[in-house]
């Protein structure tokens, strides 16, 4: 019988974040498909009674909580200590958590703690009889494996965008408080202070529902035979602003910053999206000025709407690769994008 563990810690506000509640329907999934199992929610954080309530109708045994003020910053030595005691506590066999940065760093740890098994970016979960399956992939996208684990605990790092958010009912959550001894040396990291950049500067946003990609067509030579690099930033930039949309790149716009050639001064690897670069898995997706070659449409996989503007009828995205293709001139069409979004903001 498996004793399966939801774990994830709360927001600044005491609240849950979105890729939790995600994960927390593929607990409760796991728990309804394998066959005599336990359901225990583990939470952590500095008052975790609001994520408790937020979730109160998850339909867990139980909710086990740490809290306190000790625990309410990312810390490897306090969240790892955390979440051994409350697996410990239900003596879980697998614990299954999201995969965010703070328990990226502190559950690797957790696993060896208990002598049992990791595995991260878990984008799958099946259960095939009383076999449980994961799914990850591997070579930046391109291969996907299904794995199962006979070794237990089994701790299992989901990424976000693969399970639909946690619509259940709130409520009146009881938390069970579980001790954790913590000594001074576990508590030399602080945190001082949170440096970030102002929110019309951040264009890399995950939860975004648009992702926007700028090809590097925006910075070729036009119809009158010149560049207009600084339009094209303006225009991207406005959009991004009205918009709240995440950007992406092609590989060929980031690459054209190491040859010297004129660049978006705000375009960098991080924004990459293709074969050598990130997928991400926002609802919609729109690509401008790039041809929708391979690489570039294999980070393209995971949006549930695709569509793209370029002047060329028979580029890669009318291939197939795009749900709607627009034959336009994509200076035009956001400088008029812009414009209405402007009107309505």
């Amino acid at each position: 019988m498996e004793k399966i563990l939801f774990l994830a810690h709360t927001q600044k506000d005491g609240s849950l974040p979105k890729i939790a509640l995600e994960v927390l329907t593929a607990a409760q999934k796991l728990a309804r498909d394998l066959a005599g199992s336990t359901f225990t929610v583990g939470l952590i954080g500095g008052d975790v009674k609001v994520a408790a309530d937020q979730i109160a109708g998850c339909g867990a045994e139980k909710i086990l909580g740490v809290s306190g003020e000790d625990f309410s910053e990312s810390r490897y030595a306090t969240d790892v200590k955390a979440a051994e005691a409350i697996a410990k506590t239900v003596a879980a066999t697998i614990v299954i958590a999201p995969g965010t940065s703070r328990f990226s760093r502190a559950l690797p740890g957790l696993s060896f703690r208990l002598k049992g098994m990791i595995d991260t970016h878990v984008s799958g979960i099946n259960v095939n009889g009383a076999q449980l399956d994961i799914q990850r992939w591997y070579y930046r996208q391109r291969m996907v494996a299904t794995l199962t684990r006979a070794a237990r605990p089994w701790v299992l790092l989901v990424d976000s965008g693969t399970f639909p958010v946690y619509a259940g009912p709130r409520g009146s959550g009881n938390v069970e408080p579980v001790q954790v001894a913590l000594t001074e040396q576990d508590k030399r990291t602080k945190v001082t202070g949170v440096q970030a950049p102002l929110a019309d500067a951040q264009t890399i946003r995950p939860d975004a529902d648009l992702l926007f990609v700028a090809g590097a067509g925006w910075t070729k030579k036009q119809s009158d035979g010149q560049t207009h690099g600084k339009e094209a930033e303006n225009l991207i930039l406005g959009f991004l602003k009205e918009s709240k949309a995440s950007l992406g790149s092609s590989k060929s716009l980031v690459d054209l910053g190491a040859e010297g050639e004129t660049v978006l001064s705000f375009i960098s690897h991080l924004n990459q999206i293709g074969q050598t670069g990130s997928t991400p898995r926002h609802p919609k997706g729109l690509a401008t000025c790039c041809h929708g070659e391979e690489p570039h449409v294999v980070g393209w996989r995971f949006i549930n709407e695709r569509r793209a503007i370029n002047v060329d009828a028979n580029c890669g995205w009318a291939q197939g690769k795009a749900d709607v293709l627009y034959v336009a001139d994509a200076f035009q069409v956001m400088k008029k994008v812009n414009e209405l979004l402007g009107r309505t903001a």
